[in-house]
């Protein structure tokens, strides 16, 4: 079992090229499977760890109901954001700069074979990170992600989940806001559900800007330790394959 986890933080970078990269590791991870189980063979499968921010951009999930994006195309393309339809699980929702977006793409069978224990790991590595600057995130039974004063009429969504596996093979992931522009929420019904609304960790600080750098690191630092890995620094310059 390979724990080792490649992390490569990738800046800025468009959600398709995004989704593209992701999609190649994906399908590098499930050929090798494929072929250790056709030629009975053991290589060893590799694990990745993508950090992302995106453009302004609306994502709909495969289970996901177009009704709840309230922009049309015009709309769109007036506030500078793009839309795309993809295969993950869950509705929709939202990416742009000052999100902190991840994507683990990772061999399960190299740790534990769970999707429901993956899912609140990654919930958990929030948690943790929202402690460390003195809040309460909590989970909301039924809604995927991370969340503040569930059971109030405050409740408010900090963090948006949404996976697809296959074979045990995990792609898509996380997106936290930490200086996000709420603004742009107003324009979908955010994962599908209404009445609830959604924050940003410097709105909780009642900061400007929370310095995003220090939160990768705690967020790493927690993912680490809750997955039992070791992560591995890749220059996003260096060709992986």
């Amino acid at each position: 079992m390979n724990k080792t986890i490649q992390f490569l933080e990738l800046g800025q970078m468009d959600y398709k090229e995004a989704w593209d990269y992701q999609e190649q590791l994906f399908k590098e991870i499930l050929d090798i499977k494929i072929a250790n189980r056709r030629e009975e063979s053991a290589t060893e499968t590799p694990n990745y760890l993508l950090l992302i921010e995106h453009p302004h951009v609306y994502t709909l999930g495969k289970s996901g109901d177009m009704a709840n994006m309230l922009l049309n195309e015009k709309q769109l393309e007036a506030k500078g954001a793009s839309f795309y339809k993809i295969n993950r699980g869950g509705d929709i929702t939202y990416h742009g700069p000052g999100q902190i977006v991840g994507y683990p793409i990772l061999d399960l069978e190299n740790f534990f074979t769970d999707i429901h224990k993956y899912l609140r790991l990654l919930e958990e590595m929030v948690i943790l990170t929202l402690a460390e600057y003195g809040i309460a995130g909590t989970r909301s039974e039924g809604e995927t992600g991370v969340w503040l004063d569930v059971g109030t009429p405050f409740a408010r969504k900090i963090c948006a989940m949404g996976v697809r596996a296959s074979r045990w093979v995990t792609m898509h992931g996380f997106a936290f806001n930490v200086n996000a522009d709420l603004g742009y929420f107003d324009n979908i019904i955010p994962c599908g559900i209404r009445g609830k609304a959604v924050t940003s960790l410097n709105v909780e600080l009642g900061v400007e800007k929370v310095n995003e750098d220090k939160v990768k690191e705690k967020l790493l630092n927690h993912f680490a330790n809750l997955f039992e890995a070791e992560l591995r620094i890749v220059d996003r310059n260096v060709h992986i394959f």
